[in-house]
C-alpha cells in the first residue's frame, strides 16, 4: 500500500530581524538563543513562535539581559538538509494545524475510496477496479511533486488517499478469494507485511532523497509496473461465481489446477459450483426476506454493547497505529533509525498473530496486545528525557503490540458479528478506523501543546480498548452466528460467567 508522504521535519528556529537576509538554519550559543526567544516550559526548549522584541545589536547581546517584551515570529529558518512541505510552505506554530489538516484529507480519501472502490468492485470486478486504483494513485501521486501550493497538495493526497484503498482492500480481497479458509490468515498476514516493508523502504529512500518532490515521485512513478498485473492476475473466481458467470469461473478454475498438476474433470467442477440445498434455501430467504441493515446491532443489547466495543477497538487500534507511524520524528534521536525500526517491528507483530490465533484464540492474542501496548506507551510517555532511549525503545514496543491487535481485530470482529450483517458490520468497523485514522492525522500537532501528549493518548486508548475487549466472547472453535437472533445470543453465556 502507497500512501502520498508528508514528512514533518520541524523548524529550526525563528528568524531574527537582523536575519532577513539568511536563507537557512545558522545556530546560535546558548547565551544567543536565551536573549532571543523565552523559554518555553512546556516544550522544554527556547520557543519557535515567538522571539523578543528587541534591537539585536552586539550591543544588546553583550548586556546579557533579555528585553520584557515578546512579539510573534514572521520567518522561520529551517534545516538546510530537508526541503519539506514544513519548511516550503512555513506549516508551523499558527499553521500548524496544516499538517494535521493534510494527513486528515488523505485519510478521509482512504475513507471514501472504502466506500467508492468497494462498491465498484463488487458491481464490476476486482481485477478492473485495482487497475483503476493504481492508475488514479499514480497519476495523482505525480501531480502532487509538481503542487504549487498546499492546498493542491492536500486535494492531490485526497485522492491518492482513496485510490489506496481501490489498492489495497481490493488486493487484500481477490487474495482471500483465491485461497481456501485454511490459508487465508496466511494470505492476509503476507499482504500486512508487504505493507511494512513498504514502510521500511520508504525510510531507506528519505536517508538518501531529501527533497519531498524527488521522494514523492520515486515513491510514486513504480506503481505503473503493476499495471503489467493485467497480463498475470485473473479476476476472483468467487467473484464471477457469485455473478452467475460460471464458464468464466470454471476457466480460471481449471488454469490453476493445471498450474498445480491436478486433473479437474468438467462434470467434478459442475458439481462444485452448483450450490447445496442448504445454500440454495439459504439465497431465497435472503432475497425474498426484508434486508438487514446497520441498525439491527443497536436494537439488541448483546449486539449494541458488542458492537461498541468492536467500533471503538477499530477506533482505538486505526488512531494508534497511524499515530505512532506519523510521530517517530518526536521520539528524539535519530529519525531514521526509528522510522525503521517503527516499520521493522510490524514483521514480527504479524508474524506472532499468524502463529498465534489458531493456536491459542483471537481473545487470547488481542486482549494482552492491546493492554502491553497501552502500558508501553504511558511510560515511554512519562519518562524523563535523560532516558529518551527507554522511552523510543518502550515507544517501540508499543508499535508492536498494536500492530499484532490490528492485524487481530479484523478476524476477531468479523467473527462476532451474524452472517446475515457481517459485511455491513465490518464496513462499520472500517469506517470508524478511518475515523481514527484522521484524528491520527492532528497528533502530531499536539506536541505544541507538550511533547509526550500523543503517545499517553494512545497509551491510556490502547488500555481502555484491552479492558473493554475482556467482555468480548472468544470465537475460536465457536459456531459462528448465523441469524440476527444467533448473534444476540452469541457470547451471553460467557459474558455471565
Amino acid at each position: 500500500m502507497m500512501f502520498l508522504i508528508q514528512i514533518d521535519i520541524f523548524i529550526s528556529r525563528c528568524a531574527l530581524p537582523n536575519e532577513q537576509d539568511i536563507a537557512y538554519f545558522t545556530p546560535l550559543s546558548p547565551n544567543a538563543s536565551s536573549l532571543s526567544y523565552p523559554w518555553d516550559s512546556v516544550q522544554k526548549s527556547y520557543s519557535s513562535c515567538v522571539r523578543y522584541d528587541a534591537n539585536f545589536t552586539p550591543e544588546y547581546y553583550a548586556g546579557g539581559q533579555s528585553a520584557n517584551n515578546t512579539v510573534p515570529c514572521d520567518r522561520w529558518l529551517f534545516d538546510p538538509e530537508w526541503n519539506t512541505t514544513v519548511s516550503e510552505w512555513s506549516l508551523v506554530c499558527d499553521k500548524a494545524w496544516y499538517r494535521g489538516t493534510s494527513d486528515a484529507f488523505l485519510m478521509m480519501g482512504v475513507l471514501l475510496g472504502s466506500l467508492i472502490f468497494g462498491d465498484i468492485s463488487d458491481r464490476f470486478g476486482r481485477k478492473p477496479t485495482f487497475m483503476i486504483s493504481i492508475l488514479i494513485m499514480d497519476v495523482f501521486g505525480t501531480l502532487a511533486a509538481f503542487a504549487p501550493d498546499f492546498w493542491t497538495f492536500t486535494a492531490c493526497r485526497l485522492i491518492v488517499g482513496a485510490s489506496t484503498s481501490g489498492v489495497f482492500l481490493v488486493a487484500y480481497v481477490l487474495a482471500l478469494e483465491m485461497v481456501g479458509p485454511s490459508k487465508r490468515i496466511i494470505a492476509g498476514t503476507v499482504i500486512h507485511m508487504f505493507f511494512s516493508i513498504g514502510f521500511l523502504l520508504i525510510a531507506g529512500l528519505a536517508y538518501f532523497v531529501h527533497d519531498w518532490r524527488h521522494l514523492d515521485i520515486l515513491v510514486t512513478l513504480p506503481g505503473l509496473i503493476y499495471l503489467a498485473y493485467w497480463w498475470f492476475i485473473p479476476e476472483s473466481a468467487r467473484w464471477l461465481i457469485s455473478k452467475g458467470r460460471n464458464e468464466e469461473a470454471k476457466l480460471i478454475i481449471q488454469a490453476v489446477a493445471e498450474e498445480n498438476k491436478v486433473i479437474l474433470e468438467g462434470f467434478v467442477l459442475d458439481g462444485l459450483l452448483a450450490p447445496s440445498p442448504e445454500e440454495e434455501e439459504k439465497l431465497k430467504a435472503q432475497n425474498d426476506g426484508p434486508k438487514p441493515s446497520i441498525f439491527e446491532l443497536f436494537r439488541h443489547p448483546n449486539l449494541f454493547k458488542k458492537s461498541v466495543i468492536i467500533f471503538f477497538l477499530w477506533f482505538v487500534c486505526s488512531l494508534t497505529y497511524y499515530g505512532l507511524s506519523w510521530n517517530t520524528a518526536n521520539l528524539g534521536g535519530n529519525i531514521y533509525l526509528n522510522f525503521i525500526i517503527s516499520g521493522m517491528v510490524e514483521i514480527p507483530a504479524y508474524l506472532s498473530s499468524m502463529l498465534t490465533l489458531d493456536r491459542y484464540g483471537r481473545k487470547n492474542f488481542l486482549c494482552p496486545c492491546l493492554i502491553l501496548s497501552g502500558l508501553c506507551l504511558i511510560v515511554s510517555a512519562l519518562l524523563p528525557l535523560d532516558l529518551n532511549t527507554v522511552s523510543i525503545v518502550l515507544a517501540m514496543m508499543g508499535k508492536f503490540f498494536i500492530t499484532g491487535a490490528y492485524g487481530a481485530v479484523y478476524i476477531f470482529s468479523a467473527e462476532q458479528f451474524p452472517t446475515v450483517i457481517r459485511n455491513i458490520g465490518i464496513g462499520a468497523g472500517s469506517t470508524f478506523a478511518r475515523v481514527g485514522g484522521i484524528f491520527a492525522s492532528y497528533t502530531s500537532v499536539l506536541v505544541e501543546i507538550w511533547l509526550p501528549l500523543p503517545f499517553l493518548m494512545f497509551g491510556v486508548l490502547s488500555l481502555t480498548a484491552g479492558i473493554l475487549s475482556l467482555i468480548l466472547p472468544e470465537t475460536h472453535h465457536k459456531k459462528l452466528p448465523e441469524s440476527i437472533a444467533d448473534g444476540e445470543n452469541f457470547g451471553k453465556k460467557s459474558s455471565k460467567s
